[in-house]
């Protein structure tokens, strides 16, 4: 086999015998002409191992030294033989024992977590279960959701470095089996009080079904604090187990909670521009701009893409039971959020699909029919309450509505949706909605696609029917609210002429 650097001349040498035999042996042409890795004859004198004679007394001439572009090229072909796929098996090999010792690590961190924080909840001699606070040590708020890092418990210190001693017992009711997957922070009812300026009257941001709210800043981020007592233990816990399992961009967002022996306190994500009842009923009064037709679009959206994946893409599936505008609030980019889930239940199979046999419990002017006749919550009895709201976002009137009454200065209630009802039985379709176009929202100034408003109408009509068979899933009501926002998009840029204005009204504006 011929290597780097041999010739016929340097073989005939090596082995004692003429260039001509090795030539004549394997028919060479041209002795030069040899080719690296080829296998060539050698016609030995004698047998391998015994001494041989040469048969002519000629002394072979001397190799010729390597010239300085032989060994340059020796050198290249060597590099090009170096075995690289060593080098790449070891780093893949070290790359793969960094990945598990990372996850090792991480699983390590995250059960300490947990258990760390149980362990610091010591028993007393009642063997009630008491629970030290302890503000947090960063600036960062910690919960299981991705927004937050988790912290144990334990290392939570005051700002100036000592832990408070401070102890609150936690009704006994909140067990750890409200954390199943999560734990929110725990804030100390002095760090609420501070937040709150003592739960000012200027920090009041409204009253809900369970108590006031107020505005806080802790550590340095705005939150809204939801304040109501012991009494209301049930709704708290009930809230605490959704929304410490539940996480999305159109669902509220819990950072926290805070107990004390006679009150308990939750404390949520702060929506700067507060609820949407606010900016439908009378805005002007309450210091808000009305809210144009592609805004009300967006909201319904936003609102129907959070229930639907309460409905839809949770594990259990949940039935919010409260849905009203109220319970709708809007960030600083108008995007809406659904809050409140005090009352929201897990929902099971049944032979007539998913629902909760429950008290009666909710808004009227929201409630299903078969709610009320049953007590039988279901994802379409949220649908129901869903039609209603966009009912109310089509007309600007509340869920009940003062009507005038036939003797003087007397009024009758009645429901938002039989009104919009009876509007669109005598409105077949969109070219002739002259009954219904005396229900929309005078504040929308007649700017807004009549086609669009037309559908919108339908879309809630068909939430509303009294047959729950009937309605929609909130699947479907997202794809028809989304085609209907499609084409608002598409009609305020052609009335606009502005390109621009489509563009951001894509993007989410």
């Amino acid at each position: 086999m011929l290597r780097d650097g041999d010739s016929v001349e340097s073989l005939a040498s090596r082995f004692g015998v003429s260039m001509d035999s090795i030539v004549t042996a394997n028919g060479l042409d041209n002795p030069d002409n040899v080719t690296v890795g080829q296998l060539y004859f050698i016609p030995l004198n004698s047998v391998p191992g015994e001494p041989y004679h040469v048969e002519n007394a000629i002394t072979p001439a001397p190799v010729p030294e390597p010239s300085d572009s032989d060994i340059a090229a020796t050198q290249v072909n060597h590099k090009t033989h170096v075995p690289y796929w060593w080098i790449i098996g070891s780093l893949a090999v070290g790359l793969v024992l960094v990945v598990i010792l990372v996850a090792v690590f991480i699983s390590l961190r995250s059960s300490s977590c947990f258990s760390g924080a149980l362990a610091g909840h010591p028993k007393n001699s009642n063997e009630k279960n008491s629970h030290k606070f302890h503000i947090l040590r960063n600036t960062s708020f910690c919960c299981g959701s991705g927004r937050y890092i988790c912290c144990k418990s334990g290392d939570w210190k005051q700002p100036n470095g000592e832990a408070t001693g401070r102890q609150m017992n936690i009704p006994k009711v909140i067990g750890t089996d409200v954390f199943d997957m999560e734990k929110p922070v725990v804030f100390t009812y002095d760090e609420i009080l501070s937040s709150t300026d003592g739960f000012s009257d200027s920090n009041l941001l409204g009253h809900g079904r369970y108590g006031p709210v107020y505005y806080g800043l802790l550590r340095d981020q705005e939150v809204a604090i939801k304040r109501m007592t012991t009494t209301k233990t049930k709704e708290f816990t009930a809230e605490m187990k959704v929304l410490c399992k539940v996480h999305h961009t159109n669902l509220v967002e819990l950072i926290g909670y805070a107990a004390t022996d006679d009150e308990l306190f939750l404390i949520y994500e702060h929506a700067q521009k507060g609820s949407l009842n606010s900016h439908l009923h009378d805005p002007q009064n309450k210091g808000h701009t009305a809210l144009s037709w592609n805004m009300r679009v967006q909201i319904a959206v936003d609102a129907a893409r959070g229930l639907e994946y309460i409905h839809e893409h949770t594990k259990p599936h949940y039935v919010h039971r409260d849905i009203k505008t109220s319970n709708i609030l809007l960030d600083g980019s108008f995007r809406a959020k659904i809050s409140d889930f005090g009352l929201a239940k897990l929902v099971g199979k049944t032979n007539d699909g998913e629902a909760s046999a429950t008290t009666v419990v909710g808004t009227f002017g929201y409630l299903a029919p078969e709610y009320l006749r049953d007590g039988l919550a279901t994802n379409k009895s949220d649908v129901y309450a869903f039609g209603v709201v966009l009912f109310e976002m089509i007309s600007g009137k509340e869920a009940i509505t003062r009507t005038q009454g036939i003797a003087p200065k007397s009024a009758d209630r009645r429901s938002l949706a039989s009104i919009m009802l009876a509007a669109l039985r005598n409105s077949p379709d969109s070219m002739s909605m002259s009954s219904l176009r005396e229900h929309v929202d005078p504040n929308l100034m007649d700017l807004y696609p009549h086609d669009c408003l037309f559908k919108m109408a339908m879309l809630a009509k068909q939430c509303v029917d009294d047959d729950p068979v009937l309605r929609p899933d909130m699947k479907q009501v997202v794809i028809s609210l989304s085609h209907i926002q499609l084409s608002s998009v598409e009609w305020e840029a052609t009335l606009s002429g502005n390109s621009q204005v489509f563009s951001g009204l894509v993007q989410g504006r």
